[in-house]
């Protein structure tokens, strides 16, 4: 496997720091060895250091370089497959579940806070509807923030004061939601990297992990060195293919940005003065939101595998301009993609593949926030404390045969169904 750099994105070129950890020479030891340096990875290795151990953390790339680096920058609360946790472990999990829900948000405010991490952190929120049955959702979740006393500001939008809000007829109404949020994820992972290493792991990048040699103290080999552990995790997501055992367990889906040139405030005014982050709940999904430097970043997922920006572009283009025909002439400066791990019952996958090898993945598109509540979970486990991390792995992860293989036209497949779906 070659090492790459990072993709050609709007956070790429906007990142505050550009990391150059020297690649893994030699033998090492540590008390945990992390492969992957997205959020997971870098989210435990940091709540590991914190507590005192001794952690390594082994990058193919760069901090960030998969989708941890390219994503929406939409801090969405709630975690996917909820109902089917609650089906396995019973009724008992439920208030856990939602704790656990807001807790990556608190865990972000709080890095932030404490290692004074730049990063365009702002909280707003607007999940919109298409459809009645959307309505219905978004009134039932309205519901639960009021049962559990939500702390943040949160109320239902008209379709009037939907379009009042973010200058578009194309949403029937919303809930709009103070506390989820946005941010620049590539300058929060880079942030929460940098933070780990004053905080004593070490991180290793350009340093593809050829092979797992599991037993008492399991090794961690790349072509020039390796690094043995009393735990290794593995955080790799749908960018890992390493271990063979978590091969077939989630669908890889596609999913695209495009960022405009910075728009005018008159624009700014009408299309979003509230500076909300806007999510449709469609499987085949449209997300936008404002930049610090007010672009519009607008993503959204489709039949489309390659990283052409040009191409990426001619499939997005057209579903931002039906939203906002105002933007018809607007230039595009940055589009994008990457690749996001979806299970097909939703649950992120938490689990062991060995006593001593654990492995975290599969966030459906809820990475921001579940990512760093994955990382504290996975520290907690290491150190032997597990009711959280239990509720995940007790949900059995469904095999697709073949995806692994076969994962793109299989996967264009869902896209179909879900479209499908949809339209429902």
């Amino acid at each position: 496997m070659q090492s790459q750099a990072h993709t050609g994105s709007y956070y790429a070129a906007t990142v505050n720091k550009v990391t150059d950890y020297a690649p893994l020479q030699g033998a090492h030891r540590a008390d945990v060895c992390v492969i992957g340096a997205g959020f997971t990875g870098i989210s435990t290795a940091l709540h590991l250091a914190e507590r005192g151990y001794n952690v390594h953390v082994v990058e193919a790339n760069r901090v960030g370089w998969g989708a941890s680096g390219r994503n929406g920058g939409q801090i969405i609360g709630g975690i996917s497959g909820e109902a089917e946790m609650i089906r396995k472990n019973g009724e008992d999990c439920r208030e856990l579940l939602w704790d656990m829900r807001w807790a990556g948000h608190d865990i972000i405010r709080e890095r932030v806070r404490t290692y004074d991490i730049d990063c365009d952190l702002k909280f707003g929120y607007l999940d919109v509807a298409i459809k009645d049955r959307h309505l219905r959702d978004l009134d039932a979740e309205h519901e639960r923030l009021a049962a559990h006393n939500f702390p943040f500001e949160y109320r239902m939008l008209s379709k009037e004061e939907t379009h009042e809000t973010i200058g578009t007829k194309a949403y029937i109404g919303s809930l709009m939601n103070m506390g989820n949020g946005h941010l620049h994820p590539l300058n929060m992972c880079i942030g929460e990297a940098t933070a780990a290493v004053k905080q004593g792991a070490t991180i290793y990048e350009q340093s593809p992990v050829l092979r797992i040699e599991k037993g008492n103290r399991p090794e961690v080999i790349t072509e020039q060195g390796s690094v043995s552990a009393d735990f290794v995790v593995i955080a790799g997501n749908a960018y890992h293919a390493l271990e063979k055992k978590l091969r077939g367990i989630m669908l890889p889906v596609s999913s695209f940005i495009m960022a405009t040139e910075p728009l005018s405030e008159e624009l700014i005014g009408l299309i979003n003065p509230k500076d909300l982050a806007v999510c449709d709940p469609n499987y085949v999904l449209e997300y936008f939101r404002l930049s610090a430097d007010k672009r519009l970043l607008f993503g959204g997922r489709c039949k489309y595998y390659g990283s052409d920006p040009d191409v990426i572009q001619k499939n997005l283009r057209p579903r931002m301009t039906k939203i906002y025909p105002v933007l018809k002439n607007t230039k595009i400066d940055f589009a994008w993609g990457g690749t996001i791990g979806v299970p097909i019952n939703r649950v992120p996958q938490l689990g062991r593949v060995s006593p001593n090898v654990f492995y975290c993945q599969g966030y459906s598109g809820h990475g921001v926030n579940v990512t760093h509540l994955a990382g504290q979970i996975m520290a907690d486990a290491v150190a032997g404390t597990c009711e959280r991390f239990d509720i995940f792995a007790g949900v059995k992860s469904l095999v697709v045969p073949g995806v692994h293989t076969f994962g793109k036209p299989m996967v264009a497949l869902g896209m179909l169904y879900y479209q499908i779906k949809d339209r429902l």
